[in-house]
């Protein structure tokens, strides 16, 4: 690939913002409207903020690490920004659609790039029952929460919550427990990328819970409904080697 024209982006954190000082330096700054492709320099958190702002552009996203883990993210020295672009390997991404229905009888919606998580609001655990394609896979869950992570956000919570790595190019879901209490030996699932999650929460009232879409976070929800939209594409760049894969 070539690229020409440079939009960049980077967190408000010394580190970032001084590797940002270095880039301008060396390449000129293009808006988002007339750029190539976009670099965003940070952590796996600036990543999903950036992929977020840009989900119309369409541009690709090259990450340059910045942060504490850095999953989504590529390392960089001193030089040679544009030979790792034009080597770079792409990955296209699809984000969750989660839908959600309050307790009060409201609609929400919100995209999720890593994952659709629910969790309990108080010291009362969840309970949750939740249907697969329409039909009822577990009737009942008592438990802190659960998530449906994308194949780009299982290294992050459902990797903390001892779900699969899945590879990005999989067209699969993890369905992952968090703290599971019963069935205590129920450990999620995976599932197609086609597949339709509903979760319907028991007991709403006396055991609250908030559902979250990476930033996005709703309270007090009756039912939240899960599945990929296929139609959104986000590209990612990595160097040679360090890919998703």
């Amino acid at each position: 690939m070539a690229f020409e024209k440079i939009a960049f982006r980077a967190s408000p954190t010394a580190e970032a913002q001084e590797t940002l000082r270095f880039l301008l330096s060396r390449h000129q700054d293009s808006p988002v409207e007339e750029a190539d492709v976009i670099v965003a320099i940070g952590g796996d958190g600036f990543m999903l903020q950036t992929l977020h702002q840009n989900l119309k552009s369409g541009l690709p996203i090259y990450g340059v690490n910045r942060g504490t883990v850095g999953f989504l993210m590529n390392t960089l020295n001193d030089t040679g920004l544009l030979e790792k672009l034009e080597r770079a390997e792409v990955a296209t991404i699809h984000p969750l659609v989660m839908n959600v229905v309050g307790c009060d009888g409201s609609s929400h919606e919100a995209l999720a790039i890593n994952e659709v998580s629910l969790l309990r609001e108080t010291r009362q655990s969840a309970r949750l029952r939740i249907s697969v394609d329409g039909k009822v896979r577990l009737e009942q869950l008592l438990c802190d929460g659960a998530l449906v992570a994308t194949p780009a956000g299982s290294t992050a919570y459902n990797l903390s919550a001892h779900g699969p790595i899945i590879p990005i190019d999989a067209r699969l879901l993890a369905l992952t427990p968090i703290s599971a209490f019963r069935p205590r030996r129920w450990r999620g699932a995976l599932l197609s990328h086609k597949a339709h999650v509903k979760f319907e929460i028991l007991e709403p009232e006396k055991r609250p819970v908030s559902a979250v879409a990476d930033h996005t976070e709703i309270r007090q929800v009756a039912e939240v409904n899960v599945r990929e939209r296929r139609q959104v594409k986000l590209r990612l760049l990595f160097d040679e080697g360090h890919s998703l894969d």
